[in-house]
C-alpha cells in the first residue's frame, strides 16, 4: 500500500539546540580534523617507518600521510559530531536502505557516468583533449580498478558527511535553500586544496606547514573559475537529490558515477596544445565552462528522476 516517506521537510520535530550550537558543532569539527590531521600525520610518518622500514607505503610522500590523517580525523569524528547535532539514528542523516534504494542508486550511478561520459564525447569531439587508448591490459584493469575504489569510497563516504552530517542539521534549521548553499561551498571548497611536496626534515609541525601550503589553492584563481562555480552546481544538484529522495542512496550514484570519469578522464585522454581549457577544461573534466552547462542540466534531470520519490510502496 503506498505511503508516505518522510522527508527532510517532514523530518519529526527541530533539533533540540539553536541553529548557533549547530554552526558552533560544524566549525569545532572541521577545526580538529584539519588541525588533528596536521598534528598527527608526522607521528603516523614516524610510525610507519619504524615497522615498515623500506616499504612502498614507508617510501610515500609526506603530503600523503597529511591526507590519510585528515580522512582519518574526519571519519573518527563523524560519530561524535552527529551526537552533537542530537542525530542518533543514521536513517536521520538518509543512510537508510527502503524497497526503492537499489533503483535510486542505479539510478544516480547512471546519470552521474552518462553526464560526464556526454562531457568527455564533446570535449573530444571539440579538440579539447584527445583520446588515448594505447595503453596494456594490466593499465586497464588497474584503472578500472582504482576508479571503481575511488569512486565507491569518495561517493559514499563524501555524501555521508556532506549531504548527510552537516546538511541534516542545517536543513532542520535553517531551510533547504540556505543548507544546501551551505553544504554546496562547503564541498566545493575543500576541493581545492593544493597538491604539495614537502620538501626537508619531518617536525611535528610539518603537517601544519604541508596544510598551509596546501590552503595556497583557494589563492588561485584560475583554479578556481570556473571549477568552483561547477562544484556548487554539483552540490546542489546532490543536495537536491537528498531532499527529494529523503535518503543518500541517488546522491551516492551520482557523485560516484562522477568520481569514476573525472578518475578516468585523464589516463583516457591526452592534451590538445591549441585547445582552450577555459572552454573544455584540463585532465579533470570539470573545470572547464563545458562543465557548467552539463552540470546545469544534470540539476532538472535529477529533480525529474526523483520526482515520484516521495511516494513508495511498503
Amino acid at each position: 500500500m503506498p505511503t508516505d516517506v518522510s522527508t527532510p521537510t517532514e523530518s519529526p520535530g527541530p533539533l533540540k539546540g539553536s541553529g548557533a550550537r549547530s554552526a558552533w558543532a560544524l566549525g569545532i569539527y572541521f577545526l580538529v580534523v584539519f588541525i588533528g590531521g596536521a598534528l598527527l600525520a608526522p607521528w603516523l610518518w614516524r610510525a610507519v617507518n619504524a615497522v615498515a622500514p623500506g616499504s612502498g607505503l614507508a617510501g610515500s610522500p609526506f603530503h600523503r600521510y597529511v591526507n590519510r590523517s585528515l580522512y582519518f580525523f574526519a571519519l573518527v569524528g563523524l560519530w561524535p559530531l552527529l551526537r552533537s547535532l542530537n542525530l542518533r539514528r543514521w536513517s536521520e542523516i538518509g543512510f537508510a536502505w527502503r524497497p526503492n534504494s537499489a533503483q535510486q542508486l542505479g539510478q544516480g550511478l547512471g546519470l552521474g557516468f552518462s553526464s560526464l561520459l556526454g562531457a568527455a564525447l564533446v570535449v573530444t569531439l571539440g579538440h579539447g583533449r584527445a583520446w588515448d587508448f594505447d595503453h596494456s591490459a594490466r593499465e586497464w584493469w588497474s584503472n578500472v580498478f582504482n576508479a571503481t575504489l575511488a569512486a565507491l569510497a569518495a561517493g559514499t563516504l563524501e555524501e555521508l558527511l556532506f549531504r548527510g552530517a552537516l546538511f541534516a542539521p542545517l536543513r532542520r534549521q535553517w531551510g533547504f535553500a540556505t543548507a544546501t548553499t551551505l553544504t554546496a561551498l562547503i564541498y566545493a571548497l575543500t576541493h581545492f586544496f593544493k597538491r604539495v611536496q614537502f620538501q626537508g626534515t619531518i617536525e611535528w609541525t610539518s603537517g601544519l606547514a604541508v596544510l598551509g601550503q596546501m590552503c595556497g589553492g583557494f589563492l588561485d584563481w584560475h583554479e578556481l573559475v570556473p571549477a568552483f562555480f561547477n562544484l556548487t552546481i554539483a552540490g546542489w544538484a546532490l543536495a537536491l537529490a537528498r531532499e527529494r529522495t529523503g535518503t543518500l542512496w541517488f546522491s551516492i550514484g551520482l557523485h560516484a558515477g562522477w568520481i569514476f570519469w573525472v578518475k578516468s578522464f585523464a589516463f583516457l585522454t591526452r592534451g590538445e596544445p591549441l585547445a582552450d581549457v577555459w572552454i573544455w577544461g584540463t585532465q579533470k573534466l570539470i573545470d572547464g565552462w563545458l562543465a557548467t552547462l552539463v552540470l546545469l542540466a544534470v540539476v532538472p534531470l535529477v529533480g525529474w528522476l526523483t520526482s515520484d520519490s516521495r511516494v513508495r510502496q511498503k
